[in-house]
């Protein structure tokens, strides 16, 4: 595993933690976190990428292709501030050549998998398409994730591209019933395994007790030792 994709079912669900998580555990590897698309900050504030490398550690070197001021979709932002957008060919470009500086690449999304990065509908997966990578799916944990979960794995399927996985963004501490039932679930509705639950909360930890708490969050494949637990 080179090149790893993180998409999601949607917005704000975790994949940022979540990559943090997949970058912790890798700890010993040479790992680079590109964010194709950077949208809702201004200029000098730290963004997802270089939140990945507070969590994760020095290992972790960050990089971010595009940013744009406003908090929309990456081709709508990069349109309302006249900017270039993001083209798939320049995701894969930049994380091949970081592949062969680093062990491990993960490429993280913004939004779900079919956002738009430019008015012609490019999305993130076409990138990975170009890649030939797998794809992480972070999924949200309770009611309405299953659904969303399906099309996003399907959306996969279509186009030939693999997904490895589905780690929950954010498990509360105590999981409500339909949050309870899901776990179960959403190995079905994604046609793949989970891989892991980060849980609610972890993405305000300190950094070195992120990075040393992020294995027992996530399965073997990714690295940990996480288990699917009886809930």
């Amino acid at each position: 595993m080179t090149v790893l994709v993180v998409s999601g079912t949607g917005t704000e669900i975790g994949k940022t933690v979540v990559t943090a998580a997949v970058a912790a555990a890798a700890r010993g590897r040479r790992v680079a976190v590109l964010k194709p698309a950077q949208t809702g900050l201004a200029p000098g504030e730290p963004g997802d990428a270089a939140e990945v490398a507070r969590l994760a550690g020095a290992h972790v070197t960050p990089v971010e292709l595009a940013r744009f001021p406003e908090p929309l979709a990456p081709a709508t932002a990069a349109r309302r501030a006249g900017l270039d957008p993001v083209r798939p060919y320049e995701v894969a470009e930049a994380a091949q050549k970081l592949a062969t500086e680093h062990d491990l690449v993960l490429v993280e999304g913004a939004g779900g998998l079919l956002v738009r990065f430019d008015d012609e509908g490019a999305t993130l997966a076409d990138a990975a398409r170009l890649l030939a990578a797998p794809v992480l799916v972070v999924a949200p944990a309770g009611l309405g994730t299953l659904n969303a979960t399906a099309l996003t794995a399907e959306a996969l399927r279509t186009r030939g591209l693999e997904c490895r996985g589905v780690v929950v963004g954010s498990l509360p501490d105590r999981p409500d019933l339909a949050s309870r039932c899901n776990i179960e679930d959403l190995p079905v509705a994604a046609g793949a395994p989970l891989l892991g639950a980060v849980p609610a909360g972890a993405g305000a930890l300190p950094g070195a007790d992120f990075a040393a708490r992020a294995a027992g969050w996530l399965a073997p494949e990714l690295g940990g030792t996480w288990r699917v637990p009886s809930l």
